[in-house]
């Protein structure tokens, strides 16, 4: 092999799909364990982290092939703001979406026992192990309300991300921005959990919720009072996402100076560049 291997959308569409599996193995997986677990075990702090390093390792794996975008609402921001091939932003969705697929599906038949233990009819007691509903089922959430929550989380997503992956502000080394990502996951889901469960991620929540839905699960696209809800957590987190990059671009980038500008007393030196802006690793 002479090292040099050139970059084909098929690698890349392997990759979102490798990565975002990974991603909701450890995310489904930490809520199954929860949810069917003895006194909930782990609770909800070890759902928020898991989650975080859930995308943490799904970036590592597909960062440096496809920039791990893990998420349509990423792939759609980054081809409105940051240039990212139109032609990708389908395929890349519907790998994502297909990675969180199969990745529930492992974990609907690895946890099939502990579901049926404590949730024999499969309702809506467990349904949140694959899929967020207002309130996280049990909070008098309105679906008006769960709709501007997964706007705001995935402003909030896309804004940070832009931030930590942005080489003219201070990003951080190429090794650790994948780290600081999934803190900003484990950061929403600690302080943007309640009203919606933080899917801020269509491929996150619309793939295990078809898993389940095609395992027993009947009413997995309608939320606890029978409405239909599968549809919110796919539109808003992509109006989210671009509002957050849009944000970022208008009051943030705008602003911040070139590569070749001295910095002034008090500014964060600018780190190495790592990736070009419209492959920013993201999930």
């Amino acid at each position: 092999m002479d090292g040099l291997h050139r970059r084909t959308l098929t690698g890349e569409l392997v990759a979102e799909f490798l990565g975002t599996m990974v991603l909701i193995l450890f995310g489904v997986g930490v809520v199954a364990q929860v949810v069917t677990g003895k006194d909930g075990l782990g609770g909800h702090d070890s759902i928020a982290w898991a989650w975080g390093l859930g995308v943490t390792f799904g970036v590592y794996v597909a960062a440096r092939i496809s920039g791990a975008h893990l998420n349509p609402a990423v792939t759609v921001a980054l081809a409105v703001f940051k240039g990212f091939e139109w032609r990708k932003v389908l395929p890349y969705a519907l790998v994502q979406t297909l990675g969180a697929f199969v990745a529930a599906l492992i974990v609907r038949v690895a946890y099939a026992d502990a579901i049926a233990n404590v949730d024999p009819g499969h309702t809506i007691a467990t349904q949140g192990i694959f899929s967020t509903l207002p309130g996280n089922g049990s909070l008098p959430i309105s679906i008006g309300s769960a709709f501007m929550d997964q706007v705001i989380g995935t402003a909030i997503l896309l804004f940070l991300i832009l931030a930590v992956t942005d080489v003219r502000n201070s990003a951080p080394v190429q090794w650790m921005a994948p780290f600081i990502i999934g803190l900003i996951v484990v950061a929403i889901g600690m302080a943007w959990g309640a009203n919606a469960g933080y899917a801020i991620n269509p491929a996150r929540d619309f793939g295990p919720r078809l898993a389940s839905f095609l395992t027993g699960y009947g009413t997995a696209f309608e939320d606890q009072n029978g409405a239909l809800y599968f549809w919110v957590p796919i539109v808003a987190p992509v109006i989210g996402g671009l509002l957050g990059a849009g944000a970022y671009v208008g009051l943030v980038e705008r602003y911040l100076p070139d590569d070749d500008e001295p910095n002034e007393v008090g500014e964060v030196p600018a780190g190495e560049p790592h990736a070009h802006p419209e492959r920013a690793s993201v999930s």
